[in-house]
């Protein structure tokens, strides 16, 4: 049963073939099996989630038909929950227990789902392989020597080996989409302001974006349809009417017109990853659609422009860590001045301190311009240069990452590690939404096809993602983790 879809579980659910009960148990069992060799969760809520599916059953007796009703999800650590831990996977968190519960947790409670836990991630959702953790790396259940990919490498695990039946994750530079691609789920990052960030820790805020990490479009179409709406509490949600993201699933390709980059397809690029996706897109052809080659002049300037708006704005998000109100505080500080340098110094990790210094010396005095000033400018670029791409086609479909996932302390430096994300960097800077989908396998891991549309176009991102795995069953394929268990 824990291998079924949400969709799937909704179904057995309602017609009575099992209980929110039995099925929680099952993913707690399961937890507690295999979490110790991927670390996949920092904390488990196994009482409380016990509880929730308790009454998840009692509700539906009752008559309630809530969406995720009785359905276990993950939440990735950097979600405030209230009463529950909330670490943003970094020691200067350790010991904070959130006092409210951040939207995205309040619509997905509302709409039923059973928490069953907190997921691992990259300290402060900065990192492209979940190494940067304070709890230590989680490891992706294809190849326990392999990272996951980051910084939503927990949630991505674990969907992926079948410990929850969904997770939630956040993407700044490509953190649901490229975990998604290493671990063989579906992953959808939503256009800027489609989902409140509201109570979601923040990294870099004109950046950051909830999203589903599920096992299906299907599914995200459901989870997407409880995530977004406005919020008054979060003032760059954007008020659009309703909307069914199901709706649309089983429309038609005829006539769909599909953008190919070509500065995606270079040498650069992995030549049996670039095999797969165009395999691929002629699945997508063989369903009606149309190939157009399209050009994103400025995409090459996309990630040295990330690399200086990222760590401004983090620098400035970072700054309230510090040691006083709440977190790590140093032992013994003999002055205001030695507890925040301390307490800080002790608190971060080395990639958020780095982070940290990028950003604070591209904002200050004489260097604002020269660096931060001109990032935003390039930005406007990245953003026009896929208006124009959207005037020629429907969507825009390339690699997800230059490679597939590789192994632990394999990458030593940080421009190596910050390429990982190439491929979907730019989607953040200009807002749109975009999705990976499993495509095919290279030496026998996981490999994601990107799919991009235009701003608060997630419906149709989602019919092609669908109609794509109606007709394949990259999607379908589970990780022998009985087998990896030891490595």
């Amino acid at each position: 049963m824990i291998k079924k879809t949400v969709t799937e579980l909704c179904a057995a659910l309602a017609s009575g073939e099992t209980t929110s009960e039995a099925l929680t148990r099952a993913y707690l069992d399961r937890i507690a099996e295999h979490n110790g060799a991927l670390n996949a969760y920092i904390t488990v809520c196994e009482d409380s989630a016990m509880a929730q599916a308790r009454e998840a059953d009692a509700q539906r007796a009752a008559g309630s038909t809530a969406p995720l009703l009785g359905i276990p999800i993950a939440h990735k650590d950097l979600f405030c929950t209230q009463g529950v831990l909330t670490t943003s996977g970094s020691k200067i968190l350790h010991n904070f227990v959130s006092p409210y519960d951040a939207t995205v947790v309040e619509r997905m409670q509302a709409a039923g789902a059973v928490m069953l836990g907190k997921t691992n991630m990259d300290e402060f959702a900065m990192g492209s392989s979940n190494e940067s953790s304070y709890y230590g790396a989680a490891r992706n259940p294809w190849d326990l020597k392999k990272v996951p990919g980051g910084s939503s490498g927990g949630s991505a695990a674990a969907v992926a080996a079948d410990l929850c039946a969904m997770a939630t994750g956040t993407d700044t530079g490509g953190s649901i989409r490229q975990p998604a691609a290493f671990c063989g789920v579906t992953g959808l990052k939503p256009s800027y302001g489609r989902v409140s960030r509201w109570g979601m820790i923040a990294y870099a805020s004109s950046l950051d974006q909830a999203g589903p990490l599920c096992k299906s479009a299907e599914d995200a179409a459901l989870l997407l349809n409880v995530m977004a709406g406005v919020d008054n509490k979060d003032s760059t949600s954007i008020d659009l009417p309703a909307e069914d993201f199901s709706a649309k699933l089983n429309d038609s390709l005829d006539g769909l017109r599909v953008g190919l980059p070509k500065q995606y397809f270079t040498s650069e690029l992995n030549p049996s990853i670039a095999a797969i996706i165009k395999t691929a897109v002629g699945e997508l052809e063989a369903l009606g659609a149309t190939v157009v080659e399209i050009d994103l002049p400025n995409s090459e300037l996309a990630l040295s422009a990330y690399y200086v708006i990222a760590p401004a704005e983090a620098s400035t998000n970072l700054s309230r860590f510090d040691g006083v109100r709440y977190g790590y505080r140093c032992e013994g500080p003999k002055d205001l001045e030695d507890l925040y340098k301390r307490s800080r110094s002790e608190g971060f990790g080395e990639e958020v301190k780095r982070r940290i210094m990028i950003g604070t010396y591209a904002l200050s005095a004489g260097f604002y311009d020269a660096y931060y000033r001109k990032a935003q400018k390039i930005r406007r670029l990245v953003k026009d240069d896929y208006a124009r791409a959207f005037e020629q086609v429907d969507v825009i479909i390339g690699p997800t990452t230059p490679s597939p996932a590789f192994g632990l302390a394999s990458i030593k430096d940080s421009v190596t590690m910050y390429l990982e994300d190439i491929y979907t960097i730019a989607l953040n800077l200009a807002g749109l939404p975009g999705m990976s989908v499993p495509a095919g396998y290279v030496d026998g891991l996981p490999i994601g096809m990107q799919i991009v549309a235009s701003d608060f176009a997630e419906a149709k991102l989602l019919n092609v993602a669908h109609q794509f795995q109606r007709v394949t069953d990259w999607h379908t394929h589970k990780p022998a983790l009985t087998a990896n268990k030891e490595a």
